[in-house]
Formats: structure tokens, C-alpha cells, sequence
């Protein structure tokens, strides 16, 4: 589905990002995975090329450091000359109510879920432009959507990431490139085990699936955006949380 195009995922060293880059890898795209951690982004590549015969690069820079951007995406088009689908995934949560928020909690989560994804965008699309054509699918959370108690610095900078989405798909969409966001639920990730086991078991009971999402399943979604099956579709943000909220 994705033969010879060029993409980039950040956050993918693990989770949903890793089964990202692993589903388009299978269907042909070259992959550029991005994280911070080096080396378990060295691992995940090593991953996704035993499994597949496609590019297949790590470059880690911080989201975040708007010139760690810059200079990435700058060796992004030295490599590759082109990029068709960005997938901006890199995110971090942090729990808390409101009278316990610290200005730093603020921050950190801003920098990487809302600006990070600015960042990202605005390079990607510069590259886009040029091609008339691409893909952006931003990972947002339903709980950007709809809310939740001791997520507002999380849910705020998801929906943010909404905000970004839809009015980026208004903005490019005369160049030909479309840019949706999803909106996942409680899927099996390193962020939702280490919730406490209460907390875990509240969460499970108020999904109509009555059961926790797989990360293969927002990659699904993913590959359908990135696809041309979704030529016509942006501005759209998809929810994939087995009726957690409906």
C-alpha cells in the first residue's frame, strides 16, 4: 500500500510508534524512525529490518529543541529528497490535579506533545509543498476530545494537537496534502501499565469492547491515513478506543 514512499515517525521506539513503523515498513515504505533514546531507537530499527527488505533509518533528535528539528529534517531531505507521510506520535503524560500542577509538568508536556508537533509540521509541510502531495497524521488521544479528571495539562495538549490538525488541513489542503489526527483510547502501551492497578481496572470497565486496545490497531488506522484508500479524507480525527466514549 505504501510502495516507494518516503516517511517519518516520531516517538517510535516503542508502542504505538514501533508498530507504526513496523505495519508501513511490511507494506513498503521507506521508514525514518526518530526518538531520543539512541539506542533503543538503534534497537527498533534493527527490529523492523529483520522483518522487511525497505530503508530503514534511526535519527534521533528531541522534538521538543525546535533547532534539534530543524537540523534533522535537514538531514531528512539529504537523505531522501522527499517525504510523503509524517506521523508525529512523540508524546509523554503526566497525571495530576489541578492544585498539584507544577509550572515544569506544564512545560515539559507542552513542549513535546503541542510544540513538537509544530515543529515537525512545519518542516514536514515545507518538503510537501514543494512534491504538491503528503500525508500528516498526528496522534492526539480521545481524551483530548472529550476530557478527564487529572488530565487537564495531558487532555489540553491533546487538544491542542486537534486544533493543529484541523486548521493545518485547511491550511494545506491546496497543496495536496492532507493531515488527520487519531484519537486512541486505553491501548496496552508503557504509559497505561504502569497505571495503579485501580485506576487500570476503572478504566478497563468503561470501554464497551471490555478490553484494552492493541498498538497494532492504532497503527491500522495509521497505514489507512498514509494510504491513497484516504485521498479525500482530512481534517479528520478518528477515534480508536473500542467505545470507550461514545
Amino acid at each position: 500500500m505504501l510502495h516507494g514512499k518516503v516517511m517519518i515517525i516520531t516517538g517510535a521506539s516503542r508502542g504505538i510508534g514501533k508498530s507504526i513503523a513496523r505495519l508501513f515498513a511490511e507494506n513498503g515504505a521507506d521508514v525514518i524512525l526518530n526518538a531520543r533514546d539512541a539506542t533503543s531507537l538503534k534497537e527498533a530499527c534493527d527490529e523492523i529490518r529483520s522483518s522487511s527488505d525497505v530503508r530503514v533509518v534511526p535519527l534521533a533528535f528531541d522534538v521538543s529543541d525546535p533547532e534539534k528539528v530543524k537540523s534533522g529534517f535537514r538531514e531528512i531531505f539529504q537523505i531522501t529528497k522527499t517525504l510523503d507521510i509524517l506521523v508525529n506520535n512523540a508524546g509523554i503524560l503526566k497525571d495530576a490535579l489541578l492544585g498539584m500542577v507544577t509550572s515544569q509538568m506544564i512545560h515539559e508536556v507542552f513542549s513535546i506533545n503541542v510544540f513538537g508537533t509544530l515543529y515537525c509540521c512545519q518542516y514536514a509541510t515545507r518538503m510537501m509543498t514543494k512534491q504538491k502531495k503528503g500525508s500528516i497524521i498526528n496522534i492526539s488521544s480521545i481524551f483530548g476530545l472529550y476530557g478527564n479528571k487529572g488530565q487537564a495539562i495531558y487532555g489540553g495538549s491533546k487538544a491542542a494537537v486537534i486544533g493543529i490538525t484541523k486548521s493545518l488541513a485547511k491550511e494545506m489542503g491546496e497543496s495536496n496534502i492532507r493531515v488527520n489526527a487519531i484519537a486512541p483510547g486505553f491501548i496496552d502501551t508503557d504509559m497505561t501499565k504502569i497505571l495503579p492497578a485501580e485506576k487500570y481496572l476503572e478504566r478497563l470497565m468503561s470501554i464497551k469492547m471490555n478490553r484494552v486496545g492493541s498498538p497494532q490497531e492504532v497503527a491500522n488506522v495509521a497505514l489507512f491515513l498514509a494510504s491513497d484508500m484516504s485521498l479525500y479524507v482530512t481534517g479528520q480525527i478518528i477515534g480508536v478506543d473500542g467505545g470507550m466514549i461514545i
